[in-house]
């Protein structure tokens, strides 16, 4: 999925009430501003492949809201701080891919009371915090700091991991 040109985002099936060029130009923002112009991919698809996607992948067999696959260059890298620039090494490399269930953030979009768009940013923004070292589960809430920072600055309402603390 991960091209070096720029980040795209791919529909399986454009979810009713989605404007593809919005969430494209969201994707944009997020490679300049959160990712430093690193690319990455974004594949929005339903419960079915992400539960496929989650079993073999992480082996859990069960749907789920988002998922990140970072690049093995990515991988490579010590995490990134808000707002310092990914190492020089390989500024160019695609940082990976994400995945999301357009299914599971219609469901959360309504529990939380905003639109199925807004609900995707907040899970495409989580899946990038992921793509560039990030990772809420041993961070010691480093992700959630950054998460909601970035939030605020998106503009985005309650993300996934404050939703989790609540």
């Amino acid at each position: 999925m991960s091209s070096s040109e720029g980040s795209t985002v791919t529909f399986r099936r454009v979810p009713a009430g989605v404007k593809p060029v919005a969430i494209e130009r969201f994707a944009r923002k997020l490679k300049s501003e959160v990712a430093r112009g690193r690319s990455f991919d974004c594949l929005i698809s339903g419960d079915a492949e992400l539960r496929r996607l989650n079993r073999d992948f992480r082996g859990k067999d069960e749907p789920t809201d988002v998922l990140s696959f970072p690049s093995l260059v990515a991988q490579a890298l010590p995490p990134a701080k808000v707002g310092q620039a990914l190492p020089p090494a390989n500024p160019r490399a695609p940082l990976g891919d994400i995945a999301i269930s357009s299914v599971r953030a219609r469901a959360q979009a309504r529990q939380f009371g905003h639109s199925l768009e807004t609900e995707i940013r907040i899970l495409m923004l989580h899946g990038v915090l992921h793509l560039i070292g990030m990772d809420h589960a041993a961070d010691s809430g480093r992700m959630a700091r950054a998460e909601k920072r970035w939030r605020a600055r998106l503009g985005l309402p309650t993300g996934l991991i404050e939703r989790v603390q609540s």
